[in-house]
């Protein structure tokens, strides 16, 4: 998602972990407790658990704990840029359903089940965690499934039958809610292991490395998938490994299997190292009915609760516009610019790198501006840079100047190698940047603003109002997209919801919320 006494703060290093002062609630300078948290050292240092009180008043988790918090970052997202954005979703729309229009359509009907599902059910599930305590068992019952989920994509042909389709989709519709059901439970966890001023921090750094994990598998997936072939490079093999055969889309349908193997790899650390809340001890009939009540009981009471109210609500708009980004930025790109498997490895690559910096961007953000105002930045840039990007095509840049197609490459690469592409790519670069950014500053605003002992809940509802719409963004892009008969009208239907949630958060003040 800071106090305005935050504002302006340097970011915490990999010391300031360890050691917090009076003033955050932990021991007397100059202690021995505190003397043990500046004191300590290599393996001791990152096992220590220091003074002092997390964002939600309880201890603070050692360094080892909260780095693989944000591990589990780097083990999720992949699945997010190989799948959903950049490989997979590009795959189905153009090959499995073999029209880009239908397969749109198609994609954005699947993603909407899932996040009906999401909408639904994750508020009531945040609300058992809370009455139950724990979270980590929940994660990994959700890790199971979309591992499974991802592994099973392979089975993705192209130009399938209904039925083929069908079987896809579900698996996409699957993955999705249990990505966003793990999201809740995880996001939760943030302000119970780390102090105030590390949870923006804290926050940005796992987006960064998830994004710089996808770096990694897509780095992998174009040398020794895609490129080899292509390209007569020395440090690229001569043919794909593993027999993978590029005609028959292999390096596509891979990245649903790879992303679930790394999942189930990269999320290990996370249950052993970061701490969990213990168990009260409720049996899961009696948390669930419990948790039920509580979930209606917060709804009701939502207007002693106005200032997150408006936070909520203001998400909802800004963060479906942001999720239709990225959900229809691969497909955009791919159908514009006629981009295949190789160029779209390489799209990918080249804004995850961007992204990996606006995670730490957002962190900074959030640290000197506040997480409202830095709300502001992040959502803002994405809105802009967005934009600017609808107006490139092969033939047009910035919209109002035109491009000869029939001009000779600009450098010898086979990919990326006239000026509106490489003017495209230095547009979605800075999307890349503020998006992440923005993702960041929203976890930590909620982080922030949801009431201590309601934390999961309101992970929950943050949940609920960022997939309530889902469905009408996705049908907004849809619709626009058979009006106009063209994928950049169909995208103009996204700065709405941007616009309409930066003009919500004026409403929204930034504070711990406490019933009225």
């Amino acid at each position: 998602m800071k106090s305005s006494s935050d504002a302006g703060k340097p970011s915490v290093q990999a010391a300031d972990i360890d050691s917090v002062d009076a003033t955050a609630g932990g021991e007397p300078s100059g202690s021995p407790a505190s003397m043990a948290g500046v004191e300590a050292t290599g393996l001791a240092a990152w096992l220590h658990k220091p003074p002092g009180t997390s964002a939600t008043g309880g201890p603070i988790s050692s360094r080892l704990g909260q780095i693989s918090w944000a591990m589990f970052e780097w083990a999720r997202i992949p699945y997010v840029l190989l799948v959903t954005i950049y490989l997979f979703a590009p795959y189905f729309t153009t090959t499995v359903v073999g029209d880009p229009v239908k397969g749109q359509q198609l994609w954005a009907a699947f993603s909407s089940y899932g996040g009906l599902a999401t909408a639904i059910a994750a508020p009531f599930l945040g609300a058992v965690a809370d009455v139950g305590g724990r979270r980590k068992p929940w994660i990994a019952f959700y890790t199971l499934i979309m591992a499974v989920s991802m592994m099973l994509m392979w089975r993705a042909q192209p130009h399938s039958s209904w039925g083929g389709i069908i079987f896809v989709g579900t698996l996409v519709a699957v993955t999705n809610f249990s990505f966003e059901f793990s999201t809740v439970f995880h996001s939760a966890m943030l302000p119970t292991i780390a102090p105030h001023n590390r949870v923006g921090p804290l926050s940005g750094l796992g987006l960064s490395l998830g994004n710089l994990a996808g770096i990694l598998m897509l780095a992998f997936m174009m040398l020794v998938f895609s490129l080899p072939g292509k390209v007569d490079w020395g440090f690229v093999p001569a043919h794909p490994w593993f027999g993978v055969d590029q005609l028959a889309h292999d390096p596509e349908r891979l990245s649903g299997p790879i992303s679930g193997v790394w999942l189930l790899i990269f999320a290990i650390p996370l249950f052993l190292f970061t701490p969990d809340r213990p168990s009260i001890g409720l049996g899961i009939g009696h948390a669930v009915v419990t948790g039920a009540k509580s979930v209606w009981r917060t709804i009701l009471s939502l207007k002693h609760y106005r200032n997150v109210g408006h936070y909520l609500g203001a998400r909802m708009l800004f963060n479906d516009g942001m999720t239709a980004v990225l959900t229809f930025g691969g497909i955009y790109a791919a159908g514009t610019f006629h981009w295949g498997a190789l160029p779209m490895t390489m799209y990918g690559l080249e804004l995850s790198v961007f992204a990996v910096l606006g995670g730490f961007f957002g962190g900074w953000l959030d640290n000197n501006l506040g997480s409202k105002r830095a709300l502001f930045v992040s959502i803002g840039g994405t809105l802009l840079f967005f934009s600017l990007s609808l107006t490139m095509a092969p033939d047009r840049i910035l919209w109002f100047i035109h491009y000869d197609t029939n001009q000779p490459p600009i450098n010898s690469l086979p990919f990326f190698n006239t000026w509106p592409q490489v003017l495209f790519l230095m547009i979605v670069n800075g999307v890349a940047v503020f998006i992440t950014a923005g993702y960041a500053n929203a976890r930590t605003m909620m982080a922030r603003l949801a009431p201590a002992e309601k934390m999961t809940e309101f992970f929950g509802l943050m949940s609920l109002s960022g997939t309530s719409t889902t469905f009408l963004a996705n049908v907004s892009v849809t619709l626009m997209t058979a009006w106009t008969a063209s994928q950049r009208g169909g995208m103009l239907a996204i700065p709405v919801f941007l616009i309409g949630g930066l003009i919500w958060m004026a409403f929204v003040t930034e504070k711990r919320a406490v019933a009225l």
